[in-house]
């Protein structure tokens, strides 16, 4: 048998006998996420460029509770620049799986970009037809609850956007790979959390004038979308511009640094103006990326279906692009937990059989 014969003859992720416990996960060079496809969530933030040597024993921390008999996964994570190249990102990543499925004794396999599950060893063999598949698990999903000919996918998270064209099936992508999709506009690299706030404006509104801002992370978008209230507050988590709390009175100090400003100057309604003025940059800037993959297929989309925690900001982009244009939104049916870990659940379902 060739190895064409080989691939083309793979057996779909529904097609094989489904084990009874089967953990999904989504493996990002920011945040780690898992789902079983029967309800259970797991997310949590993950730094692997700083801490690589680290990922097999956390993924085994999120898998012995939940004994799966059957891990999958997808990535996004070998794009972390700890790893000299995807190659060598894929590499890494698919064996720490497969150390965290051994110490689990669960059998692993490896989302690929034509929508098939395969052995840890062929994903290593071909490592770009694995890299940076998560988007394309998460659009099959997509496509069900479109159920349009034609649809477009916004999911937006804490780091990137991605806008996808859909029909019943899943994606019509322009480009597979992240180069040829962030040149399309199918990837932005922009989110509601970890985008610097310098990276998006050069100054903000103060009072009756603009201040310049420093070329700096004193801030991130996370702190303006909790200002505007399209993000929660979550006063446990430190996972912030500088560590300190995320609520939105520091978010508020945090954009008083921006500025170089005494914190004590700015008062919260100042802060919710400047706030403002970044989401409005934001949303434009993913309301472009919309339009280019729009302009690329020749028949408009009948839906848009939105997920990702980034919600606010995936209705103002939306707003300036395509006012009318019925949404579905992926947190109000799948909870928003399963929403922000959407292409684990989507893999998880997939691999179960449950959609195609």
């Amino acid at each position: 048998m060739t190895h064409d014969d080989r691939i083309r003859h793979e057996p779909s992720p529904g097609s094989r006998p489904v084990p009874r416990r089967l953990l999904a996960f989504d493996v990002g060079g920011a945040n780690l996420k898992a789902a079983d496809g029967c309800g259970d969530v797991h997310c949590e933030p993950f730094e692997l460029w700083r801490r690589p040597g680290d990922l097999a024993a956390r993924l085994t921390a999120i898998a012995a509770p939940r004994r799966p008999e059957r891990i999958v996964a997808t990535m996004t994570g070998e794009i972390a620049d700890c790893y000299p190249d995807r190659r060598s990102g894929v590499a890494a990543i698919v064996a720490a799986l497969s150390r965290a499925a051994d110490a689990v004794n669960a059998d692993l396999g490896i989302y690929r970009l034509d929508g098939l599950v395969v052995p840890a060893e062929e994903a290593v063999r071909a490592p770009l037809s694995v890299a940076a598949s998560n988007w394309h698990a998460l659009a099959r999903l997509a496509a069900t609850h479109a159920a349009r000919d034609r649809a477009l996918l916004v999911d937006v998270g804490s780091t990137t956007t991605d806008v996808v064209l859909l029909d019943r099936h899943g994606p019509v992508p322009i480009a597979l790979d992240d180069a040829g999709r962030l040149a399309s506009g199918e990837l932005v690299y922009t989110g509601v959390e970890r985008t610097p706030v310098a990276a998006l404006v050069r100054s903000l509104p103060m009072g009756t004038g603009r201040r310049r801002v420093a070329t700096e992370l004193f801030a991130r978008a996370q702190d303006v979308w909790m200002l505007l209230g399209g993000i929660p507050e979550d006063p446990g988590s430190h996972d912030t511009a500088d560590g300190g709390p995320a609520t939105r009175a520091a978010a508020r100090v945090r954009l008083a640094r921006m500025m170089l400003l005494e914190p004590a100057t700015i008062g919260e309604a100042d802060a919710v103006v400047a706030a403002r003025h970044v989401a409005a940059v934001q949303a434009r800037l993913v309301a472009r990326a919309v339009r280019s993959v729009l302009r690329a297929h020749p028949r408009p989309p009948e839906r848009v279906v939105v997920t990702g925690h980034g919600g606010a900001l995936a209705a103002a982009a939306l707003d300036v692009v395509v006012p009318r244009l019925p949404r579905v939104h992926l947190d109000a049916i799948l909870g928003a937990a399963a929403a922000r870990a959407a292409p684990a659940v989507a893999l998880a379902l997939l691999a179960k059989g449950e959609i195609g």
